[in-house]
């Protein structure tokens, strides 16, 4: 058993029967997938637990309960009062952003998303015949901006849905209030709902905060539907369990005009009651793990700078997750490929967040300190002999 909550070794990782450790052949290193590699909080555990010792997988009797843990957790960590009534449970948040696309748009329609993107937002919109208008994000220097004006210059008439990702997944930004009364303002001019994907809102680090986008006026709650869950920060997501929280009444009712509940299940048991745990009582375990977080991103940002010449990586404000730019590289082939070629490390490639990024790859920090020096320092290797 591990001694403190990130004192995993890679025997025990590799034992687990997880997407992250089987992708690849077992001499690759994996720091790919939006999984952290530690445990759970004692309440979630303890909650698992007890449904197994009670064997309590009959029809559960859970209404309501989820939502309104929901509202308590939003008003408690981000001051934000919600009305239980207006969020639904739902098991997946990819289906969350494909049913809302759906909902408030037609085939043909446009679809607004900043790049690069999580790829199951562009799926979204790809597979359900709807248009992709993207919106690149800009390098300032420092960190990487979101760049609204551009698409001013020509607006789409048939523009109906903005996929906002916030923190955003993969540059780790935490959008500032003023940055984000920019996005609602953008939205409610050209008419758009927004589906504001909030899954990293409580891994944000010290001198940023998360600001929910429907938390900042009526109206832009008023076309604003938020989806979220315990499962990235928790670290709980096989146990497939989120929330849809629509801004008002209304719009809530708009979507299930289209959208038939039964189309969207519901969550297990389990990933309620885990949810519930994590969101009432696991915070404690959650601070513990956002120091370890903080302080493998510090060490990484260090180290990429002196390890790595000619890959540039904005500190990360929010997420476990770091954007790497290896284009002064001059790599022969996709970063993603090289690093998993020569270093034998199995990071994300970066043409799945928008073709054009090919010269860059996602690295997933949520690991044990030795596993993330020993992943660099194959990557630095690599690049040394190449």
């Amino acid at each position: 058993m591990p001694r403190t909550v990130t004192d995993f070794d890679i025997p025990t990782l590799r034992a687990r029967r997880t997407n992250k450790w089987h992708k690849f052949p077992d001499d690759v290193l994996p720091a790919w997938v939006a999984d952290m590699d530690f445990g759970v909080a004692p309440a979630v555990a303890e909650v698992l637990a007890r449904l197994a010792r009670d064997q309590e997988y009959g029809y559960a009797a859970r209404e309501g309960a989820l939502a309104a843990a929901f509202s308590r957790r939003m008003q408690r960590r981000f001051g934000w009062q919600t009305d239980p009534a207006d969020a639904h449970p739902i098991g997946d948040l990819v289906q969350a952003s494909f049913s809302s696309v759906m909902a408030f748009s037609d085939p043909g329609d446009a679809v607004l998303l900043q790049l690069p993107s999580y790829p199951p937002f562009m799926a979204a919109i790809n597979d359900t015949g709807r248009r992709l208008i993207a919106s690149p994000m800009r390098d300032n220097g420092t960190r990487w901006v979101l760049d609204l004006a551009a698409y001013e210059t020509a607006p789409d008439a048939k523009a109906r849905v903005l996929i906002f990702c916030h923190p955003q997944n993969p540059t780790g930004r935490a959008f500032t209030r003023t940055e984000l009364e920019e996005v609602a303002a953008f939205a409610i001019r050209h008419d758009l709902i927004v589906v504001s994907d909030e899954i990293h809102a409580d891994i944000v680090y010290p001198g940023n905060t998360h600001v929910p986008l429907a938390s900042l006026s009526s109206e832009i709650a008023a076309r604003t539907i938020t989806i979220t869950s315990a499962t990235k920060s928790f670290n709980i997501p096989a146990l497939r369990c989120a929330v849809m929280h629509f801004g008002t009444p209304d719009l809530r009712a708009r979507f299930f005009a289209r959208i038939h509940a039964r189309l969207l299940g519901s969550p297990g048991v389990t990933g309620v009651d885990a949810t519930i745990a994590a969101w009432d009582d696991g915070q404690p375990w959650l601070d513990e793990i956002l120091a370890h977080l903080q302080a493998n991103r510090d060490w990484l940002a260090q180290t990429i700078g002196a390890e790595l010449p000619g890959v540039t990586m904005r500190q990360p404000e929010a997420t476990y997750l770091a954007w790497l730019d290896c284009s002064a590289l001059a790599l022969p082939c996709p970063a993603g490929q090289f690093f998993l070629d020569r270093a034998r490390v199995g990071l994300n490639f970066g043409e799945s967040f928008g073709a054009q990024y090919a010269n860059f790859a996602r690295l997933n920090f949520a690991t044990p300190a030795p596993i993330l020096r020993e992943i660099v320092g194959r990557m630095a290797a690599s690049v040394r002999q190449r």
